[in-house]
């Protein structure tokens, strides 16, 4: 290949032979060959990318780029996923870059303790996403409307006294469904994330997110975890619960310890 050329870590594992199988079957980012570097015990699956746009300042104007952000996203979670498939692993964080690949075996070394902690902690887990919507235009929707008569001032007022009773209702109804989302899947889960709403565009399906939380849990309990959420929310109540995943642990790769950047 002609250079120069970085290096793009997205998984960090134990040394063996799962991460070099992931390494022979996929392509990373721009379709470039993944390898592994090994170093201190614990590999790393790389690839080489381009360092006129993956350096500080070509990855900012990467990361500017919308297209190009979703492509390296999506790349990214492919193979991390592939990894976290046969074997556990520390996703890294997206455009976690290094100069060469000299520079990866001494963050592994350097890191090693912080890393091995945390893979042992996370073996035989997975992530799971559970986000919780407040939806007052469904369930307004789903109800049988009055027919007042047209032009009725008092009709008016009625109706939006209506409509922000049901928003307030969908809302602490909402509210009431986090928290039992969080006390029925405590006994099944090692550890919980409490993330920011998501809103606009990263929503998904009607409604507004008001909570987003992600979930440690064995892989074992994946199926009881889901069968003891079903059915949580009440959909005449304009309330909308979503579960996403298993994952590989990208919200519990800083824990419990956290080790320095790249």
């Amino acid at each position: 290949m002609n250079g120069p050329w970085h290096s793009y870590v997205y998984a960090v594992g134990r040394g063996g032979g799962d991460l070099d199988a992931v390494a022979a079957a996929l392509t990373g980012v721009r379709g470039a060959p993944l390898r592994t570097v090994a170093g201190s015990g614990l590999t790393a699956l790389v690839s080489s990318v381009p360092a006129d746009d993956f350096g500080t300042d070509g990855l900012t104007e990467r990361m500017a780029d919308l297209a190009e952000l979703e492509a390296l996203a999506r790349t990214h979670h492919e193979v991390v996923e592939a990894a976290h498939a046969r074997t556990t692993v520390l996703p890294m964080r997206l455009a976690t870059v290094y100069l060469d690949d000299a520079r990866v075996p001494a963050m592994l070394s350097e890191r090693t303790p912080d890393f091995g902690e945390l893979l042992s902690w996370l073996h035989g887990h997975a992530e799971l996403g559970v986000k919780v919507y407040a939806d007052p235009v469904g369930a307004h929707a789903r109800a049988v409307p009055a027919a007042p008569s047209a032009g009725s001032g008092r009709a008016y007022l009625r109706r939006r006294r209506d409509q922000h009773r049901r928003r307030d209702d969908a809302y602490r109804a909402a509210g009431v469904v986090a928290g039992a989302v969080r006390d029925t899947v405590a006994p099944l889960t090692r550890d919980v994330v409490a993330h920011r709403p998501q809103q606009g565009e990263l929503t998904s399906g009607p409604g507004e997110n008001v909570a987003n939380e992600a979930y440690l849990v064995p892989r074992t309990r994946v199926r009881e975890f889901h069968q003891a959420l079903a059915g949580l929310a009440g959909s005449d109540a304009g309330v909308r619960v979503e579960i996403t995943g298993p994952w590989a642990p990208y919200s519990f790769a800083g824990r419990p310890t956290h080790g320095g950047t790249a």
